[in-house]
């Protein structure tokens, strides 16, 4: 592939506010389910890549935290994953939720480009929520904040504008080698994958009730060609929040782990074991051991 002068390749911080839908838009380039999708914000903790190859290029996409401001060390962590992919990047996708209203956080999203400078695709995302003539003031508006490489509406729920906005990617790509072979879609091991399908339903199920402080580590991990075995443990900061995920009779959790392993088994096929355990971690979120178990890329991570 490195022969092949016309050969793209590149990576791409896909970054903005929470829950303006960087994760949907890269699992929707990606074609696979790289990184989980709640509707609560903060979902992403890591920075997640998701490979995307073609013929005639590889797209390496950096699924980052949603731009805030860090009050614990897991927040920190969070927006250290954000700065990381904006420093390493041959491109930036700038994903903003054009339903909803400028802010100061949208502010502080442009200020953080301007200090890294990244050539940007500005993508105005959720465009099916919003009349037409709506994005215009918007369009304008930022254009004036930052000198995007282009403006691209789109509906990553809905796949609309998709392929125009992977095209303007491709197109601002450099030339280059393939960094991952073609058949590769992340770069997670698959004990992170597991851990984050179930965080993702706790987050689903307890949404109202822990938005944010619910954590999942996966204590064994035992894969094998009839059924893999998967233990893990789900981690909150308070006793009073241990019964929430537990539910009356223990009914949220197992729910929690059907919906879990079911889509555990299109991952690890045919048969998927899932034992989840709840327990109660003080203050985990400023907790420098538990942080780095977290992060995949550490050596402690799951």
């Amino acid at each position: 592939m490195g022969e092949n002068a016309s050969f793209k390749s590149g990576f791409v911080a896909v970054v903005g506010r929470p829950n303006a839908g960087k994760s949907t838009l890269v699992n929707a380039l990606v074609g696979s389910k790289v990184s989980i999708v709640t509707p609560v914000p903060q979902t992403t903790r890591n920075r997640i890549l998701g490979i995307l190859s073609r013929p005639e290029a590889q797209v390496i996409l950096m699924d980052t935290p949603g731009v805030h401001n860090p009050l614990s060390r897991l927040n920190r962590q969070m927006m250290n994953f954000v700065r990381q992919a904006l420093a390493d990047r041959d491109l930036a996708i700038l994903i903003v939720d054009a339903s909803e209203k400028f802010g100061r956080g949208d502010d502080f999203v442009i200020r953080l480009l301007k200090e890294y400078t990244p050539r940007t695709i500005l993508a105005l995302n959720k465009i099916d929520r919003v009349h037409k003539p709506q994005l215009l003031p918007l369009i304008d508006r930022y254009s004036k904040l930052y000198d995007f490489e282009e403006i691209i509406p789109i509906s990553a729920l809905h796949n609309d504008g998709l392929d125009d906005c992977l095209a303007a990617i491709i197109k601002r790509l450099p030339e280059g080698l393939q960094y991952f072979p073609a058949d590769e879609y992340t770069d997670q091991p698959e004990r992170f994958l597991a851990g984050e399908i179930i965080r993702e339903k706790v987050i689903r199920h307890t949404k109202q009730e822990l938005p944010y402080v619910t954590a999942v580590l996966v204590d064994r991990f035992e894969e094998g060609e009839a059924i893999t075995r998967l233990f893990a443990t789900i981690v909150v900061e308070r006793e009073t929040q241990k019964p929430i995920v537990i539910g009356a009779g223990g009914a949220r959790l197992k729910e929690i782990g059907s919906e879990a392993r079911l889509e555990l088994e299109r991952l690890f096929p045919p048969k998927v074991f899932l034992e989840l355990y709840v327990k109660v971690e003080p203050h985990w979120r400023d907790n420098r051991a538990m942080i780095a178990e977290l992060d995949y890329r550490s050596e402690g991570g799951a």
